[in-house]
Parts: C-alpha cells; sequence; structure tokens
C-alpha cells in the first residue's frame, strides 16, 4: 500500500517516525524539510491519522518507568473469539490486543499507571472472560523501538539502552500519558498541551526533550499501524533457551534485518515456557519466513525450540495508559 500513497504521505510516514522536532511549530519545521506548507503536513498528517495508517502523533514510552505494562494471552475457544475480544479491547488500559495462530490465541498488551491497578485489569479480564490470564512480564529488552523504514532501507540503531530513572518528576506522568494519546494536529501542539496541563510551552518542551534524552520516551513523532500500510505478515516468534544464554542470543537475534523488537519475559512454570520474545514484520510470509531462516542460523540460537505466531486480526492499538485522565480531542 504505502506505493500508492503519495510521495508526501510516503516520506511523512517513513522519515518521521522518530526525532520529531522539540520547536513550538514542529508541522512548520516538519514542512521545511519536506517543501511543502505548514498547512499541508497538518492536513495530511490528520488524513492518514483518520485513514487508520497512523495512530496518532507523539511518543512511545519505555515500558515499566512512569507506568506498569505487560504482556498477556488467553486460550479463547473459537466460537467466543468476538466475545472475549470486547471484553479485553473495553478495558482502557488495554492499548495493543491481536488474535494469533496458537492454543494462546488472544494476545494484548497491558497498561497502568501502577502495578497495583496492572493486576486489577487483569483480574476484571479473568473474572469476566472466565478464561486464564498467562501474564508474561518483561524482563530484559533487547530492542524495544518499532519504527523502522517502510521502504526498506538501511537498519536503525537498536533501542536497548537503559533509561535513566533519575529525571522522572511527579509532572511527567501527565505529559507522557498525553503523548502516549497524541498530540492536538494544531500549529502549536505543544502550547495547546501545556495550557492544557497548566504549565508554559517552553517548560513542557524542554521536559520533553529530557525524557527523551532519558530514554523515557523510546521515541517521538508518526506512529503508524503497519498492517494498514502493507506490513500485514506480523509474526512473533518465541524461543525457549536456558537462562544464561538468553543475552547473547538476544542480543544477536536483535540485530536481525526484519527482527522488529526482542526482548525476554517471564515464563509460567508448566504452561508457557518460552523466554525470549522477538517480532517479525514483514509484507508477505515469505518474506517473513526468510526473516526466521536468518535468525534460526545463528549459533546463538542453534536447535533452540521455537513457535511462530502470526497475527491474523487486530482488535485494538492506541497509546499506553499512564494515569487515569479524561481523553482531549485532537
Amino acid at each position: 500500500m504505502l506505493d500508492r500513497l503519495h510521495s508526501t504521505d510516503q516520506s511523512l510516514l517513513d522519515d518521521f517516525q522518530r526525532g520529531f522536532p522539540l520547536v513550538s511549530r514542529p508541522f512548520a519545521e516538519i514542512a521545511r524539510q519536506i517543501g511543502i506548507s505548514e498547512k499541508e503536513v497538518i492536513s495530511r498528517l490528520a488524513m492518514l491519522r483518520d485513514g487508520g495508517a497512523i495512530t496518532r502523533v507523539g511518543a512511545t514510552v519505555r515500558p515499566n518507568t512512569a507506568g506498569a505494562s505487560t504482556l498477556a494471552a488467553l486460550s479463547v475457544p473459537e466460537e467466543r473469539i468476538d466475545e472475549v475480544a470486547t471484553v479485553v479491547g473495553c478495558e482502557e488500559g488495554v492499548n495493543h490486543s491481536y488474535l494469533r495462530e496458537h492454543d494462546w490465541n488472544l494476545w494484548f498488551v497491558a497498561t497502568a499507571p501502577d502495578m497495583t491497578t496492572l493486576s486489577e485489569t487483569l483480574t476484571r479480564i479473568e473474572n469476566q472472560s472466565g478464561l486464564r490470564v498467562l501474564d508474561l512480564r518483561l524482563k530484559r529488552p533487547f530492542n524495544i523501538d518499532l519504527g523502522f523504514s517502510l521502504r526498506g532501507g538501511a537498519a536503525r540503531s537498536r533501542s536497548n539502552q537503559q533509561a535513566d530513572l533519575s529525571v522522572l518528576r511527579e509532572i511527567d506522568r501527565p505529559i507522557l500519558h498525553a503523548l502516549s494519546r497524541g498530540l492536538a494536529l494544531v500549529p502549536l501542539p505543544f502550547k495547546a498541551l501545556a495550557q492544557d496541563l497548566g504549565l508554559n510551552e517552553t517548560s513542557l518542551i524542554e521536559r520533553i526533550r529530557v525524557l527523551c534524552d532519558a530514554k523515557v520516551i523510546t521515541r517521538m513523532g508518526v506512529i503508524v499501524r503497519h498492517r494498514a500500510v502493507g506490513w500485514s505478515a506480523n509474526a512473533m516468534v518465541v524461543w525457549k533457551l536456558p537462562e544464561e544464554q538468553i543475552v547473547a542470543a538476544g542480543e544477536k537475534l536483535a540485530e536481525v534485518p526484519g527482527v522488529t523488537l526482542c526482548y525476554q519475559r517471564e515464563t509460567v512454570p508448566g504452561v508457557w515456557h518460552y523466554s525470549l520474545f522477538s517480532m517479525i514484520h514483514a509484507q508477505s510470509r515469505r518474506d517473513a519466513h526468510a526473516v526466521l531462516e536468518k535468525a534460526a542460523r545463528l549459533p546463538e540460537l542453534a536447535r533452540a525450540e521455537h513457535q511462530v505466531l502470526f497475527s491474523t486480526r487486530c482488535f485494538k492499538q492506541t497509546g499506553a495508559q499512564i494515569e487515569h485522565r479524561p481523553e482531549r480531542l485532537a
């Protein structure tokens, strides 16, 4: 689909997934770089958002820094998939929900302001669905930045640096929550957000810059819906490895072109023994399997048991919930 979009839209989607200008008029700066007007940048981004190609212009926040999060799954009978997906999707803190090809078939990311609220979310889902929730907490990231070239360009650097949590201030929670939900598509988006939060624009921009430098914000820019722009063959590949091999394998796996996410998660004894997770985003299953074959040939993954879980439906994709706050229309 990407090649069917106007070249300007392609640039907005591909070139501004990170490094969003932290200036008073960011869309004017993007316009200057592309060679069009600020008004057209805002209009095109609004059309891309409304058409489902992007979720927002804003931030992705490193998991378990300002808030809490987990990856979870349910084993749902086929005849109940829509019913249970609705139960999951109605939870404010669920920001991603997918159907995958596996006995554990409904996967979702749950976010919350704190661990207590997160646990309450999972308990409600269990009670309302009558199904066990598989709770797989993050242990170690190797790459948690999903921004990648939609044109198949050069690989970007991995986002696995430790976040500096010492920079966090109380005011950062509402800032991060708002950025996770998206900036208003107006000429002065930071001023609009500052007014909403009772701050001044200069102070807000400086706090965002601090949070980006500290890796609390992993990416600031255009957040793409990959399935909507042709990257629809998305596979979660999970690997079973001894604990002492995880770090070496994870670091190498994250470097394989086409592997877009990589991290270690908790296991559940007797239920789920795969601890190394990776995502492959591709335009076809054939392409995805080609990436997997390269990964499986790594010496660090030699003969490692693994499973491939292709996603077949997307039920929900929004920003993380970092605080309880009424949403502002962008």
